[in-house]
């Protein structure tokens, strides 16, 4: 079975408890990023485990075709040597060293082909991952800005919110009596030196200003009767 359709069947399952439990819909994606980071440690793992193996065969392979061109030099030697029987063994010998060989050259062919494969896998896996993680990102915003919006619109249909600008007009209302009774305070009271000067500067300066108004009024008439 292969690393994503293992990885596939572990999170579907993951998924479908997940949905069955109503929970947070985020919390899938986490499960999918975490189970495909773990899935891409084993099978770097793996791919790890592979290429040692892969030397130490090599390194088989290695000795066998030593031992099968020592056993091609025996057999000359013999055969020059008129042990045409020991050339022959020879001959045999070397056969089933190549037999091993062979074995271990189809086994590396394997090794081989499991490595592309693994390279491939972990390759798209990384490229998944990071779109998992993009997507992750994009919906952390959304969440986010979401929340935000959900918060602010909370706060000003809030009736609390209400409560408090019910208590402003209060205090306003007080504030208003306050007010009134510092007015009504003075209502009756006799007016001051102060306060008599104070009245008469002003209309005296109204006074100035309404004469001048009528002036200016007066001027700008004969100039059009002009």
């Amino acid at each position: 079975m292969g690393i994503f359709s293992r990885l596939a069947d572990i999170i579907n399952s993951n998924v479908n408890a997940i949905l069955d439990r109503a929970e947070d819909p985020e919390k899938i994606i986490r499960l999918i990023i975490q189970e495909m980071e773990d899935t891409l440690v084993e099978a770097r793992a793996t791919a790890a485990k592979t290429i040692a193996e892969r030397k130490t065969l090599r390194r088989r392979l290695g000795r066998y075709r030593e031992a099968q061109a020592e056993w091609q030099r025996k057999a000359e030697i013999a055969l020059r040597k008129g042990r045409e029987d020991l050339s022959k063994a020879a001959l045999i010998e070397k056969a089933k060293v190549g037999e091993a060989a062979a074995a271990l050259e189809a086994e590396l062919e394997a090794l081989d082909a499991a490595l592309r494969q693994g390279d491939e896998d972990i390759a798209k896996l990384e490229v998944k991952l990071r779109e998992a993680k993009a997507k992750q990102k994009a919906m952390q915003a959304r969440h986010d800005a979401a929340s935000n919006r959900l918060k602010a619109r909370q706060r000003v249909y809030d009736n609390r919110m209400d409560d408090a600008f019910t208590r402003f007009e209060s205090v306003e209302r007080r504030l208003d009596r306050l007010e009134g009774e510092a007015e009504a305070f003075d209502m009756g009271r006799p007016r001051s030196l102060d306060e008599e000067i104070a009245d008469l500067e002003a209309e005296a300066g109204i006074e100035d200003e309404l004469a001048a108004l009528k002036a200016r009024i007066a001027k700008e008439t004969e100039e059009t009767r002009g």
